[in-house]
């Protein structure tokens, strides 16, 4: 693809809304550069906004921004995303695919692959939900799959920091520019994703979320997904529109049960009752689901078995004084444990036998993640 063509296509997804399938109509048919050329020329709203565009100031504050523009003419263009463009309207949103999209980090969007699977829920999450959302968002990174979502407090939240507790891959989908991570109280939690993994958007630097946009986000969290799970959603929520997209693209829905007295659980169970969701309690439940589809098929474990059933209680001690992130030096690991230095050393050298540990070469140990 030609830079032209790169640019055409940058200048329409600055001022053509996403969810107009009109317009996807006529770049099919006219092609990226016959269609800026028209609006440019055309008087209108429109035109208006494609004259009064500065596309070289975008391409600045884009790589100001440390971001990059990704389309179909990218190698990094996922496929599946094409997908949205033969879905029709998912509650009056008309859709479509993207004509692409900003994208900020280390990970690239194609390393998603089949991997992806969008955890969504609830914003006034329940610490029930939460505690779920995260552990399974955890389980899941550690199998080799990358957890989707948006961002938003409750829920999405809960998920990204499960992925990355494990040290696995997460991608949180805006529904504004990447100038502005929103929400403002997740600020933290979003620069983590981006420095580390990957954020991504439809909307250039400088564009602010509307509630549309956060509709029309939805089906890329779909799309960017081999499955879509819903952790706690009431009779109305945001989520539901996500897994309206996930069924109308033909990805498979899951749902986790939640607490009958809670308002929180009214969706979940709606689309277990009426077969439009399989019931998922962890993650093995999801990849068993999708095993079988040849969408995923990484190493299960038996959901009654746990990593640490072979230890005794004197290595369980041992194993679970490590954290999650970083190394340990034996003094530290002893003190915490509460066990001199010559015993410490003696479970380590077991644990490792055992693959749960593994010794440093500057005399420190770590755990090692098993898949």
């Amino acid at each position: 693809m030609s830079d032209l063509y790169g640019r055409a296509v940058m200048g329409l997804a600055c001022v053509l809304e996403p969810g107009q399938e009109r317009w996807h109509v006529a770049f099919d048919r006219e092609g990226a550069e016959g269609l800026w050329e028209r609006l440019i020329h055309e008087q209108s709203a429109i035109g208006d906004r494609a004259r009064a565009l500065d596309l070289g100031e975008v391409e600045r504050e884009t790589a100001l921004r440390g971001l990059r523009f990704v389309h179909r003419g990218s190698g990094e263009w996922l496929p599946g995303l094409d997908d949205l463009g033969s879905t029709g309207p998912v509650s009056g949103i008309e859709g479509g695919r993207p004509l692409g999209l900003w994208a900020g980090g280390p990970m690239a969007l194609s390393e998603l692959g089949a991997s992806g699977i969008a955890i969504v829920g609830a914003r006034a999450s329940t610490p029930y939900g939460d505690t779920v959302a995260s552990e399974l968002a955890s389980e899941l990174a550690e199998a080799g799959t990358v957890v989707v979502s948006g961002g938003a407090v409750g829920i999405d939240a809960a998920a990204h920091r499960g992925a990355l507790a494990s040290e696995g891959a997460t991608v949180a989908v805006m529904a504004c520019g990447l100038d502005q991570l929103y929400p403002r109280c997740n600020d933290a939690l979003l620069r983590r994703i981006r420095a580390d993994q990957l954020v991504v958007s439809e909307y250039p630097p400088g564009h602010t979320p509307t509630k549309f946009r956060f509709l029309t986000r939805n089906r890329l969290i779909a799309a960017l997904s081999a499955a879509t799970v819903i952790v706690e959603a009431a009779a109305r929520s945001g989520a539901k529109n996500t897994v309206g997209w996930a069924q109308a693209l033909g990805r498979p829905v899951l749902a986790v049960p939640g607490p009958v007295t809670s308002a929180l659980s009214l969706t979940p169970h709606r689309l277990i009752r009426d077969a439009q969701a399989a019931l998922v309690t962890n993650a093995h439940d999801v990849l068993v689901e999708l095993g079988p589809l040849g969408v995923l098929q990484p190493p299960l474990l038996d959901p009654e078995t746990r990593l640490t059933d072979d230890l005794d209680p004197g290595e369980l001690r041992v194993r679970e004084a490590f954290p999650a992130r970083r190394a340990i030096s034996v003094d530290e690991l002893g003190l915490l444990v509460g066990i001199r230095v010559g015993e410490c050393l003696a479970v380590l050298g077991s644990l490792a036998a055992r693959g749960h540990v593994e010794a440093l070469g500057d005399g420190t140990w770590r755990l090692v993640r098993k898949r």
